[in-house]
């Protein structure tokens, strides 16, 4: 019983302290940007709804069940509106609900943990100047034990990290793409194979990984797989277009509106991080 009390306390929920914004001045114009590279909307915007009404309701398929896309508009009952900026804050770099509970991991606070705390307090300011929505959030679909939070304590403990993948970034650039990839962007949440525990396998790094829908796959993009130069990445990220004129399709279209609001240095700095990740051989399982 003393074990199971000691393993419990070791995982519970650890929210943010309460002076953990402390000192930190707003700026929602940057938060506009950084709701745009943390793919914000791709995920909670209402399915062929306004651009900015985060109503929630997208589906998305995993070997552990659906995971139904939240409210968190501005509205104060099922929305995001009543929530504290703490609480906020909590939840994105945390995985903690407003009541204390573990979040599931379909929400990438396994990537946004690394992100910058000015960062994080510019995109709540941006969040509350979005509409509301009345839209209820739905509950996942998830077959037991997946349904029982009380597991995520283990999972964020065996898989859950603020060490950054790519730990040799030799250049301002490469490390500007590191915290746009790795943090904001979180990339690898599509691009990195799992486990069977849903942990992404570190050493294969953005070299594929089966769809979840279970249409395809979603490729490497590593130099072992993708021979485009660091400028036709950086010109994909903003236009959509290939170099061989091909467009973007699929979950990729709705990332690219996202890239395309970023600055070119922004776009030029993904690119070279792309390149610098150590290149997978194209069957990367």
């Amino acid at each position: 019983m003393t074990v199971l009390a000691v393993g419990w306390f070791g995982t519970r929920p650890q929210p943010l302290t309460p002076d953990a914004l402390a000192g930190y001045t707003p700026d929602p114009e940057n938060g506009a940007a950084v709701f745009a590279a943390a793919g914000c909307a791709s995920c909670h915007g209402v399915v062929d709804g306004p651009a900015d009404l985060m109503g929630g309701g997208r589906r998305f398929q995993s070997d552990f069940g659906v995971f139904i896309a939240p409210n968190i508009s501005t509205d104060p009952v099922q929305g995001i509106g009543g929530w504290s900026d703490i609480e906020l804050a909590s939840a994105i770099t945390r995985g903690v609900g407003r009541d204390g509970e573990h979040l599931y991991p379909a929400f990438p606070y396994a990537a946004y943990n690394k992100a910058d705390t000015q960062d994080i307090v510019d995109l709540i300011a941006h969040l509350r100047t979005l509409p509301g929505s009345e839209r209820a959030s739905e509950a996942h679909e998830l077959a037991f034990p997946f349904n029982l939070r009380i597991t995520l304590g283990v999972w964020k403990a065996l898989f859950v990290s603020t060490d950054w993948v790519l730990v040799d970034a030799p250049t301002p650039q490469v490390q500007r793409g590191r915290y746009l990839v790795e943090a904001l962007g979180h990339c690898a949440e599509c691009h990195t194979a799992r486990n069977l525990l849903g942990g992404l396998q570190k050493d294969r790094w953005l070299g594929g990984a089966v769809n979840p829908s279970g249409e395809g796959r979603i490729p490497n993009i590593t130099s072992g797989a993708l021979s485009w130069s660091e400028a036709a990445i950086a010109e994909y990220l903003k236009s959509g277009f290939t170099p061989d004129f091909d467009t973007a399709g699929g979950s990729m279209a709705v990332v690219v509106r996202n890239t395309a609001l970023l600055g070119d240095a922004d776009r030029a700095a993904i690119a070279a991080y792309v390149k610098a990740v150590p290149a997978l051989a194209k069957e990367t399982p």
